[in-house]
């Protein structure tokens, strides 16, 4: 019987958590693969998306180091993921009063045009999940995750 309680001991949690972790990659990596294949008019690549997304969820131009770093990804991919975003119009690039080199990357009005469909595709997409699955278990899903994400920071 499960105790609801109750934590679990270090030694049950660590293989338990580790379970997750190994159903986490895989379920990122094909959600996204149907997200790309459904939406074949954006053609955004995942790293394309990141970007875009990071720069929609920031509210405000960053960096391509702020971007690197709230990503955890290199300066120098997310310089070539945003090289792609300028070409396509996706981004543009402004003057950084704090940092004559490093300019501030705005997303565009095509490019958040382009990651809200996307996401609107994936939200279809996920909303088909079977399983009859509650807000409850969704809040408890992301509290574990969240957890596991600072324990590893």
């Amino acid at each position: 019987m499960v105790d609801k309680l109750n934590p679990l001991p270090p030694e049950e949690l660590g293989p338990r958590l580790a379970e997750v972790y190994a159903v986490v990659g895989p379920l990122y990596r094909r959600a996204a693969r149907v997200v790309e294949q459904e939406t074949p008019h954006t053609g955004l690549s995942v790293g394309v998306r990141a970007v875009l997304e990071r720069l929609e969820m920031a509210g405000e131009p960053e960096t391509v180091p702020q971007i690197a770093r709230s990503l955890e990804l290199s300066r120098q991919f997310v310089q070539r993921m945003v090289n792609e975003s300028l070409e396509r119009g996706f981004v543009e690039l402004d003057a950084n009063p704090a940092h004559r080199r490093s300019s501030l990357v705005r997303l565009t009005e095509p490019g958040q045009a382009a990651i809200r469909a996307v996401q609107a595709s994936e939200h279809r997409t996920l909303g088909e999940v079977a399983g009859e699955i509650t807000g409850p278990e969704v809040d408890t899903t992301l509290r574990v995750l969240r957890r596991m994400l600072a324990a590893v920071e």
